[in-house]
């Protein structure tokens, strides 16, 4: 017996040398890093910018639960939750609602990649940063794209709309209901009746204004709305929601080609949300634990109620315009209508850097506020109040910090 296991032991030995040999067929040139032998950092900051916002300890306990496959039964009872929420949050009774596992940008893309052909009329409405993104992504699939461009605070009235639609006859319009880039609220009544009687769809941004201003998707003629997770629902980035109607949903599935992203055909995704009636296929690993932590956002809202999140909102935006106002600080949206309840743009005080202005805020105050962005890159600052922060606790702190950023920070007096 001892003989039969020695020889065993030198018999496994020669053996395992050869499989370490055929596996590390070459020397490790790169070393373990020494940063990731340190503990994980993270610092107690209050996110104030237009997103993503701070996360309810709801949310983060949600996402701290352990994984799940991503075709479990359990996991697939989770999708349909999330498709009532977001039918409820979007207003909509649209049976291809469903979440994207990608942020914003994803969701445009996703609304763009299917809708668009080569060739397809596409009018742009570009007010800020998105509307020019939007350009950008339906040129790179051979659109035929046809900006509305207005300056940063402007937005689209619905005469102006009618005439671009007569003129280029499109077969999409694309409007930002939150641009974020400007802080501007782009209304919504009547533009999905508009379109409609020009044979056109509506494609809709309220990434920013969800959950912080009213949107109506049915009722106002919405035909593919999308937002993201990390705003006013206060759940990590990552995940964003859409949903298509059924003039929008006949478009696609009658299209000449295959759209440009397989990760993105709305068809496949469809079914792999349980939106077509069909056994569902797999199509992609979902991100299963963003998964939970937006289904436990949207109870959040459902629970609190689109209203009261909506007046939530409205109070504490204009509370923080007076008190930015009693700074001294000029509002970059002057219509008070137009502006968005969720982020607030405020004119760049003449003399001041705005960069010194947010590093200060954040290096002693732990308070995020940021700058413009694209077109409106130096010319505002953005402070957004979003979801659980939205609350006058926070405009108070920001009030402080940005009182004395401004008594600190450099000035020129020219």
């Amino acid at each position: 017996m001892l003989w039969a296991l020695t020889t065993a032991r030198a018999v496994l030995g020669h053996r395992t040398a050869g499989w370490v040999r055929t596996m590390a067929s070459h020397s490790l040139l790169v070393a373990p890093p020494a940063a990731l032998s340190k503990p994980l950092f993270i610092p107690s900051r209050l996110l104030l910018g237009p997103g993503p916002s701070n996360l309810t300890p709801r949310v983060m306990a949600a996402g701290g639960l352990q994984v799940l496959g991503h075709m479990h039964q359990e996991v697939y009872q989770i999708m349909d939750e999330i498709k009532q929420g977001i039918q409820y949050v979007f207003q909509t009774r649209n049976p291809l609602s469903l979440a994207i596992s990608g942020s914003g940008h994803c969701a445009l893309e996703a609304a763009l990649f299917n809708l668009l052909e080569p060739g397809d009329s596409f009018l742009v409405g570009v007010s800020g940063i998105w509307g020019q993104r939007a350009q950008d992504i339906a040129e790179r699939i051979g659109a035929r794209v046809y900006p509305m461009v207005k300056a940063p605070g402007g937005h689209f009235t619905l005469q102006e709309v009618e005439e671009a639609l007569a003129r280029h006859k499109p077969a999409l319009l694309f409007l930002a209901h939150g641009e974020s880039s400007t802080g501007v609220l782009q209304p919504l009544d009547g533009y999905g009746e508009l379109c409609h009687r020009h044979q056109c769809l509506l494609l809709v941004d309220s990434v920013a204004s969800l959950g912080g201003a009213p949107v109506y998707m049915d009722q106002q003629g919405i035909d593919v709305l999308y937002s993201g997770s990390q705003k006013v629902l206060n759940a990590p980035p990552g995940t964003s929601l859409i949903s298509f109607s059924n003039k929008a949903k006949n478009k696609i599935y009658a299209r000449k080609t295959k759209p440009v992203s397989f990760y993105l055909d709305i068809q496949w995704l469809a079914n792999f949300w349980g939106c077509d009636d069909k056994p569902r296929t797999y199509h992609h690993t979902t991100p299963v634990t963003s998964l939970y932590s937006l289904r436990e956002s949207l109870a959040h809202l459902a629970e609190q109620g689109l209203e009261n999140s909506w007046r939530q909102h409205r109070e504490a935006s204009e509370y923080l315009h007076a008190c930015l106002q009693g700074l001294g600080l000029q509002l970059f949206v002057k219509d008070p209508a137009l502006r968005l309840p969720t982020i607030t743009s405020v004119v760049v005080p003449t003399g001041y850097d705005w960069r010194d202005i947010v590093k200060y805020i954040m290096d002693h105050h732990d308070i995020e506020i940021a700058g413009g962005l694209g077109p409106s890159a130096g010319k505002v600052l953005r402070i957004g109040l979003l979801g659980g922060n939205a609350t006058r606790e926070s405009v108070d702190r920001v009030t402080r910090a940005l009182r004395e950023a401004l008594q600190r920070c450099p000035r020129s007096k020219l």
